[in-house]
């Protein structure tokens, strides 16, 4: 099939139909890549678009989400009702979790688990939950495909490590066994609001019932969402069980650096997340 493609006074729209064409276009010059549009289109509701547009949103490839043994990979354009409603490991549940608190349900048919990070907002709810599960960003261009940590991956607000070249492609999630996961949020309100604060946890758990792996990470309290080292080193090797939270403590959060704006106060935000990750962890170790 062809890629779809108009030009008039006010740029050139592109809409591929397989990922192959996509990649070709963006190895000519550079595209604003549009897949879902629920960020693109509200910062542009009172202005002519006039930028080159990408629009990757009939690539079948890119909406699946597949087991591949070792790993599940998740399609850039996946929207977030889709993995909603997904039959997923019990280590997704706090992705799923997070799905259900992005936006409304409108957006969450519409807006993409890649779009989400693509626009690195300080406060966007999914990247916290892929941070703790430990996720890859998979970036492919016509010289290749390569994956990279989520962690390095997102630079700053409205920063990627993407290159003009490259699209994402999908998320790779390394398979856990036994694990538990979840996800708080903490808001003005459930829906259609900005978090203040949000934390995910996720524990591996061995035969033994000992914490083989944690991943735990906070969103909307620095730039970027940060996973916290240091908890996760206490936490491995603990065994699961009531009163773990306690091991959190203020210092484990230091990295963190929450601002003050409208919807509270660095010193807000600080304390929240210590609450929050102590029950994140209580949470997910018993889910």
């Amino acid at each position: 099939m062809e890629a779809v493609q108009v030009t008039d006074r006010t740029g050139a729209y592109l809409r591929p139909q397989t990922t192959a064409q996509a990649l070709a276009a963006l190895a000519t010059a550079p595209w604003t890549v549009l897949a879902g549009g629920t960020d693109f289109y509200a910062a542009r509701s009172d202005q002519a678009i006039t930028e080159p547009i990408l629009d990757i949103s009939a690539i079948p490839e890119l909406q699946l989400i597949r087991d591949e043994g070792a790993q599940w990979r998740i399609g850039a354009t996946v929207t977030w009702t889709h993995i909603v409603r997904a039959r997923l490991a019990p280590q997704f549940r706090g992705l799923q979790a997070a799905a259900r608190d992005i936006g409304g349900v409108q957006v969450q048919n519409t807006g993409t688990i890649a779009g989400n990070i693509c626009n690195a907002s300080p406060a966007a709810d999914g990247i916290p939950a892929l941070m703790a599960l430990d996720a890859q960003i998979e970036l492919s261009s016509l010289a290749g495909t390569r994956s990279m940590p989520l962690t390095g991956f997102v630079l700053g607000p409205r920063r990627t490590a993407r290159l003009d070249s490259e699209l994402v492609t999908g998320i790779l999630v390394p398979k856990r066994n036994a694990a538990r996961s979840s996800f708080l949020k903490l808001g003005h309100r459930c829906y259609l609001v900005i978090s203040i604060a949000m934390v995910s946890a996720v524990f591996e758990i061995d035969a033994r019932g000992v914490i083989a792996y944690a991943g735990l990470a906070v969103g909307a309290c620095s730039a970027v969402a940060q996973r916290l080292g240091t908890l996760e080193e206490k936490l491995v090797g603990e065994r699961a069980g009531p009163g773990l939270s306690a091991l959190a403590q203020p210092h484990d959060l230091a990295a963190l650096a929450p601002i003050d704006d409208v919807r509270g106060s660095g010193a807000y935000r600080r304390d929240a997340a210590l609450t929050l990750v102590r029950r994140a962890i209580e949470e997910a170790l018993h889910e």
